[in-house]
């Protein structure tokens, strides 16, 4: 593919996340979105090594999107502790943020990429449990709008890639893969909460 359009798909990518992101953060200071404190700080560390790893590999102007959605990502985690969205941790949040770090030693001491890439994918992917159980649970404190841009900034971000590996390209399209599942039980679990609201109110 044209550099030219690798650009173009980078930038494209980049205002994707800072579209899904601004308004995001936004409802979390209003309290209209209660992010999980453990989740976004897993998903923060995770993108941002990938980022390097990206990097490293050779990823390009690919990585720029992932680096941008990490440093941020660890902003909303913040503000999650911050507002007190939802911080209830679990002890397998703990062992999926101990994952997280050791990914760093892993990567220095193979001096592949790939590895800590493959286990920060796992441990991201992991993250999604508590935020998942909370979509499940509590439906609509959750944004949908923003994990539809994650998934279209990901897609943009993989056709800007300068190089194509294992490395580079698992990490954003597994993520993808995951906010779909996400944006699926979130739907399901708004209709059927829906429903049961509504029923509730014709018996009363």
């Amino acid at each position: 593919m044209d550099a030219s359009i690798k650009l173009v798909l980078s930038g494209i990518a980049i205002v994707l996340a800072l579209a899904g992101f601004v308004p995001y953060i936004w409802a979390v200071l209003k309290g209209h979105v209660r992010p999980h404190v453990f989740s976004w700080l897993i998903w923060g560390i995770t993108t941002t090594i990938v980022f390097f790893a990206q990097l490293d590999a050779e990823g390009g102007m690919g990585a720029w999107p992932i680096g941008l959605s990490g440093f941020v990502t660890i902003y909303v985690a913040f503000l999650a502790y911050v507002k007190r969205g939802d911080a209830s941790i679990s002890r397998s949040d703990w062992w999926f943020l101990t994952a997280a770090l050791a990914s760093l030693p892993l990567w220095y001491v193979t001096s592949d990429p790939l590895w800590a890439v493959i286990v920060l994918t796992i441990v991201d992917l992991l993250g999604f449990g508590p935020t998942l159980r909370k979509a499940y649970h509590r439906p609509f404190e959750e944004s949908r709008l923003f994990f539809l841009m994650v998934i279209l900034r990901n897609v943009c971000a993989i056709g800007a890639l300068e190089a194509y590996s294992m490395t580079t390209v698992m990490f954003p399209l597994l993520m993808a893969l995951g906010c779909v599942a996400l944006l699926l039980i979130m739907q399901y679990r708004r209709l059927v909460v829906s429903r049961l609201m509504a029923a509730a109110q014709v018996k009363s």
